[in-house]
């Protein structure tokens, strides 16, 4: 008798703790920020390499030693951040110092333009003379980057490049041509900005003499105009936008002496219809590097320019039968001793040695996996540090190596994603480690990898957590009808039962060189799916081919076919789960952005017996309405490749539709445009297709801003459970 008294009350109590966990909302995630865990502030590392700074809550920035995170100065109050003619402090939320360290660059009032460029107020402080100055008071600048010595600073104004020096206040003109939609000077085109990675277009060398700058010339590229709703007569907002097969901007390279007030034009040949992606100045201040690309990016030649008369000649030149990616792992090694470049020449992405001249003295990294980040080169040990997918595609590692290639050793110790920041040094890093299911934890190393202290390991996050009904996230490989082995992950409902059969809600990216099945917390989305296990749905994440981390064949393998091997993976995964015996194969769904909202709209037509719903966000429906560096990377020209745009572009399959589709833009979206999903709507009306469609006004390719995302997702889960 009292043992079944017991037994009930132990089942009682279970039952209640159980029903006690709180269930996830969409107002947690999007109006309260609920699951954000705690980050370690990040730090400048000083050029001694074993202090950092870091400015407080307060303001201030002070300065702390690495090893004993023991405060040893103050370096600048936030009492003394008042501008000279001013009366009053400002506050800044950022700051940068000059390499020489005896400037602090303070951006203020930033308004962003596109993904990687803003207009800001700068203002300097001067730690000899405890002064803030306004950068310029002729209007906002962008990019504002002080030279090596500290007294002069470069900025670009109205698509002009200017530099101001900060000893006599003197500003001076370096261009003098830029003007809107026409030319720009030191300022990336949006193609290259949003494709290439990189906005900021000129660098100092490394005595701070000269200024290297890109020149481009837009004007025969054509507009792209989108509908700004601002006021009564809403107003229209023009930029350059190079579709496929289209007319680039027209660039030019050229180095200014600020001695002699003289511009000189490098030499990158005759050719026009090229790219420029990077020029880079070596430890050789009178030495500038170019990398120059051709139109099908399967080639690329580094460069080295004379900065006196603009000669050239060739050191390195890859090719490659698909494309070239381009990355920032080139280092210059000092006094001319050579350079550090990151090629998949053997099958994988790895790093090389070579001497000044381009001749290859060895590999540094081998083996059947990629290196994903170079993080640096410390010049006195000769060991390198780079963050790899040795142990699987789904990880990613730290590691170290000497130059010649030995002395590799794994710093990393917890499977999962390991990523490192290093002091000036490379003296100590600080870690910061996470697996699908854990939260950040950041810590401080030796170089050796020995843990000197933890930063930030998110108890009162992870306990947090625990009040909450969550499911675990579990890792799963599977082999397609080809034979591919895939790597995907699960969410399962936690009151899971496999007796059951179960709705499944698939997600996925899926563009060239991206991972969506990476084992790493994941901020928003992590709580999102949580979300939908809550509400009785598996969640499902696979990456197909054409994804990073397996080497050059897998993620080249979608070269020329873009879209074709990405869906019939995701169909694949379909077939796959609805052979499981959890789940109702007559209901799986799939909900992506971008180019995941490419493969959502693939889904629901090419995939329409399997699918029987599907959500594109700010999707790609025909590669034709896409830019030129991105598409012809993997497609080359419609001119070249019709059938590769054609045969896989949504907007011809609309009539093969069968279950419910929900399509998603924002109008102000500059880099994949509204038109996508205009001329979608077209192919869909024009076959009878009935769909769900909802544009947010002003809004861009992240659609954000206010309750944007709440209302976002309010919608996306009323269709999930409606049609899923």
């Amino acid at each position: 008798m009292y043992k079944k008294i017991f037994a009930a009350l132990l089942l009682f109590i279970s039952v209640n703790s159980f029903a006690q966990k709180k269930q996830v909302t969409l107002e947690d995630i999007w109006k309260n920020y609920s699951f954000f865990p705690g980050m370690f502030g990040g730090f400048n590392s000083m050029k001694d390499g074993i202090s950092y700074s870091q400015m407080e809550e307060n303001g201030d920035i002070n300065k702390y030693e690495f090893k004993s995170g023991k405060l040893l100065s103050n370096v600048v109050k936030a009492t003394e951040l008042i501008p000279e003619g001013s009366k009053t402090a400002i506050t800044p939320g950022d700051y940068y110092f000059s390499d020489d360290e005896s400037k602090i660059v303070f951006p203020m009032d930033q308004e962003g333009i596109y993904r990687r460029s803003a207009t800001a107020t700068n203002y300097v402080f001067d730690l000899k003379t405890r002064k803030l100055k306004s950068l310029s008071e002729k209007g906002k600048q962008m990019f504002a980057t002080i030279a090596p010595v500290g007294n002069k600073v470069a900025f670009v104004r109205d698509n002009n490049l200017f530099v101001r020096d900060l000893d006599n206040n003197s500003e001076t003109q370096l261009t003098n041509d830029g003007d809107y939609n026409k030319i720009k000077n030191g300022w990336a085109d949006w193609v290259y900005e949003e494709e290439f990675s990189k906005a900021e277009a000129f660098t100092w060398n490394a005595t701070g003499t000269k200024v290297a700058y890109i020149k481009f010339d837009e004007s025969k590229v054509k507009e792209y105009e989108m509908t700004m709703y601002d006021g009564l007569y809403p107003s229209q907002y023009k930029f350059k936008y190079p579709k496929t097969g289209e007319g680039n901007s027209i660039v030019s390279v050229h180095i200014y002496d600020l001695a002699s007030a003289k511009t000189t034009t490098v030499d990158i040949g005759k050719e026009t219809d090229i790219y420029i992606p990077r020029i880079i100045w070596t430890t050789d201040a009178n030495t500038l590097s170019v990398q120059r690309m051709n139109r099908l990016q399967n080639k690329v030649e580094l460069l080295f320019a004379n900065a006196t008369d603009g000669s050239t000649k060739v050191i390195l030149t890859e090719e490659a039968k698909t494309y070239i990616d381009i990355a920032d792992n080139l280092r210059f090694l000092s006094a001319n001793k050579g350079f550090i470049w990151s090629s998949e020449m053997d099958g994988y992405n790895h790093l090389y040695y070579y001497d000044i001249n381009g001749k290859l003295i060895n590999q540094i990294t081998k083996g059947n996996w990629d290196v994903m980040d170079f993080k640096g080169f410390d010049e006195k040990s000769k060991i390198l540090y780079y963050v790899s997918t040795e142990v699987s595609a789904t990880d990613r590692d730290l590691y170290s190596v000497s130059l010649d290639g030995k002395k590799k050793t794994k710093l990393s110790t917890k499977k999962g994603t390991t990523d490192a920041s290093f002091s000036a040094s490379f003296k100590f890093y600080v870690s910061t480690w996470s697996d699908a299911n854990t939260p950040y934890v950041s810590e401080l190393h030796s170089a050796d990898g020995k843990l000197i202290k933890v930063l930030e390991e998110n108890k009162e996050f992870n306990e947090k957590l625990k009040t909450w009904d969550f499911t675990k996230k579990e890792f799963f490989t599977f082999k397609t009808s080809e034979n591919v082995e895939l790597n995907g992950w699960m969410m399962k409902p936690t009151s899971f039962d496999a007796t059951k059969k179960y709705p499944v809600y698939m997600f996925a990216y899926g563009g060239p060189g991206s991972n969506e099945c990476n084992n790493q917390w994941e901020i928003y989305d992590y709580a999102w799916h949580q979300l939908l296990c809550q509400q009785g749905y598996i969640v499902v994440c696979v990456d197909g081919r054409g994804t990073l981390g397996r080497g050059r064949d897998f993620k080249h393998s979608t070269y020329m076919q873009l879209g074709k091997l990405e869906t019939i993976d995701q169909i694949e995964v379909a077939k796959y789960l609805g052979n499981q015996t959890y789940v109702d194969k007559t209901r799986i769904g799939f909900q992506g952005w971008s180019f995941g909202g490419y493969l959502a709209s693939l889904l629901i037509t090419k995939g329409a017996d399997y699918f029987k719903s599907t959500i594109a966000v700010a999707p790609v429906t025909n590669w034709r309405y896409y830019d030129n560096i991105y598409t012809e990377r993997f497609l080359r020209t419609p001119q070249e490749n019709p059938k590769g745009y054609d045969e896989n572009s949504p907007i011809n399959f609309t009539k093969d539709i069968k279950g419910k589709f929900m399509l998603i833009h924002g109008s102000a979206d500059d880099n994949v445009h509204l038109q996508n999903s205009m001329e979608m709507t077209k192919e869909l009306v024009k076959n009878n297709i009935p769909f769900e469609q909802f544009i947010y006004p002003n809004k861009n390719h992240g659609i954000y801003g206010g309750n944007t995302r709440l209302h976002l997702y309010t919608k996306m889960l009323k269709f999930v459970k409606e049609n899923l």
